[in-house]
């Protein structure tokens, strides 16, 4: 008898790569969904275990509800939206480009920089599984792989002995000593440095056009009139002038590789 496996075999890898010591010692095969009656010849000395529907899609569901955090944190995408948010900020412009725009710019940027990552999973992992020709736990394993070594690229030195040190462990002979839970944290954390180095680097010219403006006003008698409401058209016009969304997402996806 056919049976479909309709699921999200590359959430379900990445969900099973970060819990990976809470499943290693447990022998159950990767929940699937199953149309169809049940298989009467089935051996019962088998050494995977099917779930029944109702747990499939429990985990399914639970898959799915984290596959967001994910998304933001294995990924290119804290990065690139703190790095786009404060463009806005600097430019002191608090709504434009709205909220929507920015973190859909930033999702198809993720997805840009990701597509190689992604492309390898599938091809080593997610397309073998699929087609049977490997086990999940095979799977699991070079699935994980790739974005492993996409997080190490990434990541500090010292963000990476700090998580390791917190986490009460020997210091890691090579990379595929370090756990995947140390590496995800060590990896937000070198995120978060990057992006707000880059965000500095991105306020000095802004900054420079308000200390001039708010001097030429003071020199002039106007300190009623707020500096920003005269300074925001200059610095729309260094924007633009320099194609500044040019510079700034070449910075961004060039820095991945």
């Amino acid at each position: 008898m056919e049976k479909a496996k309709c699921m999200l075999p590359l959430i379900l890898i990445a969900l099973l790569v970060y819990i990976e010591p809470a499943y290693s010692q447990v022998s159950i095969s990767l929940p699937r969904i199953e149309i169809g009656g049940e298989d009467t010849n089935k051996s019962s000395d088998s050494q995977d275990v099917d779930l029944s529907s109702g747990t499939q899609l429990l985990l399914l569901f639970t898959a799915l509800s984290l596959a967001p955090a994910f998304l933001l944190m294995v990924t290119s995408f804290t990065r690139i939206v703190i790095v786009l948010s404060i463009v806005r900020t600097a430019m002191s412009m608090h709504q434009t480009p709205p909220n929507q725009v920015i973190i859909g710019m930033a999702l198809f940027l993720t997805f840009f920089v990701m597509a190689p990552t992604w492309q390898q999973v599938n091809s080593d992992a997610i397309q073998p599984y699929m087609a049977g020709e490997i086990h999940y736990k095979v799977a699991i394993e070079k699935g994980s792989k790739p974005v492993r070594d996409f997080m190490f690229r990434q990541t500090e030195e010292k963000d990476l002995a700090l998580m390791t040190q917190m986490a009460r462990l020997e210091k890691p002979k090579n990379k595929s000593e370090v756990p995947t839970y140390v590496l995800i944290p060590a990896f937000i954390v070198s995120e978060l440095s990057m992006a707000f180095r880059m965000g500095f680097m991105l306020f000095i010219p802004f900054i420079v056009i308000d200390m001039v403006i708010a001097s030429i006003l003071m020199s002039m008698g106007m300190m009623m009139l707020p500096p920003v409401m005269i300074s925001l058209p200059f610095k729309i016009l260094l924007f633009v002038m320099a194609d500044g969304w040019h510079l700034v997402i070449r910075s961004l996806v060039t820095g991945f590789n």
